[in-house]
């Protein structure tokens, strides 16, 4: 008697599909688990398993926003030529920093000038704090574009202050991005696309989005720098920072060796974004938002955000002015965005409850504020 094959469709085959294609991964998110549980209990063994998680996590999620339309507008280079460039910045760029602030590499995000930091380095490391970047790479692998910053630093908060001030810079970066940019392509948009289309790229605008996404790289990493240097001292030894940088450098190899992995997909999407010539224009864009952001105030940021509304603005804009007729583009460019903002909201949704289930002093500030709302 043959037995009829079953539907793939139905929900819980795909998920065994899922698992069965993710095993390898899975194994080594359960072994990472396990690893941090252990790890608790061994002050700085928990420290270098924490950084460990966070270089691969943060490297790995960031990189759509700085250097996910470098990657894309490259496919045809050789991979170790796109590593040996910006992984040559990011050394200069730290070691600038560790010199210049005394053992900071973090251009004093973490740490200003009188030792006054929001984000204290434990003694004692909880299982939330190991553990958070285990989550962000999960959330990567999902392809879900959320924040490092709020997923990593919330974590090592010693109050809600060092919560509420990055969620608050956040929030008007990615305002202002969006409105930025949807202005710059939605008035700009007719003379870009006449000028670009069906014209090959000259080689100037090559070497223009090289310096210009070499400029983005080395601003994020003055910026996010901090979301996985967080889990080392505030001012670091030389052998701490002989190992910060080389893990840092090697697992930027292995990301571009992948060409971005599966969160690549959030910037490959996006329309026309291969184009050297609009990569160079998002870049721009981006990295000008990022200088000001960086140098009106010393409090993390989302870089994530504000690269979300660069891309966001930029997709309602093109939609609104093609010349296409119909809404179908519309609404797949609003569904775009709804989606990616979406993502970042779940993503500091869980970046509060792992700060509540780390801090206990965050934990009660919290409870304390939603009870005098009810009384």
């Amino acid at each position: 008697m043959k037995h009829k094959l079953r539907d793939r469709n139905t929900p819980y085959l795909n998920v065994l599909d899922y698992l069965v294609q993710e095993k390898v991964f899975l194994t080594i998110v359960i072994l990472g688990i396990i690893l941090s549980i252990v790890s608790v209990n061994f002050g700085q063994s928990a420290m270098w398993v924490g950084f460990f998680f966070a270089a691969y996590a943060a490297v790995s999620n960031d990189s759509i926003q700085s250097l996910g339309t470098f990657i894309e507008s490259n496919k045809a280079r050789k991979w170790w030529v796109l590593w040996l460039f910006t992984g040559t910045i990011f050394l200069g760029v730290v070691t600038f920093s560790w010199f210049y602030f005394n053992g900071d590499v973090t251009y004093q995000r973490l740490l200003t000038d009188d030792g006054v930091t929001k984000y204290p380095h434990p003694e004692n490391f909880s299982f939330f704090q190991i553990v958070a970047p285990l989550v962000l790479i999960i959330l990567t692998r999902l392809r879900m574009p959320v924040s490092t910053t709020f997923l990593l630093l919330s974590v090592f908060s010693a109050d809600t202050s060092g919560i509420t001030s990055v969620v608050f810079k956040s929030w008007t970066g990615y305002i202002m991005a969006f409105m930025i940019s949807f202005a710059i392509w939605y008035f700009s948009y007719n003379i870009i696309r006449k000028y670009f289309k069906s014209r090959k790229a000259h080689i100037g605008w090559t070497v223009v989005q090289w310096a210009v996404s070499g400029t983005l790289w080395g601003v994020w990493v003055m910026q996010d720098g901090a979301n996985i240097a967080v889990f080392l001292p505030r001012q670091q030894t030389a052998f701490q920072f002989i190992i910060f940088a080389l893990t840092i450098f090697i697992g930027m190899g292995l990301l571009f060796y992948l060409r971005g992995d599966k969160i690549q997909q959030v910037v490959s999407e996006k329309v026309r974004i291969s184009d050297v010539r609009a990569a160079t224009l998002i870049d721009f864009s981006y990295v000008l938002l990022l200088i000001y952001k960086l140098f009106i105030s010393t409090v993390p940021m989302s870089t994530t955000w504000v690269f979300l509304g660069v891309i966001g603005g930029r997709e309602i804009a093109v939609s609104l002015i093609r010349r296409k007729a119909g809404k179908k583009h519309k609404v797949k460019a609003l569904k775009m965005v709804v989606k990616d903002f979406s993502y970042a909201m779940i993503g500091l949704l869980i970046s509060i409850m792992l700060a509540i289930g780390a801090n206990r002093t965050v934990r009660d500030e919290i409870w304390n504020y939603i009870a005098s709302i009810f009384n």
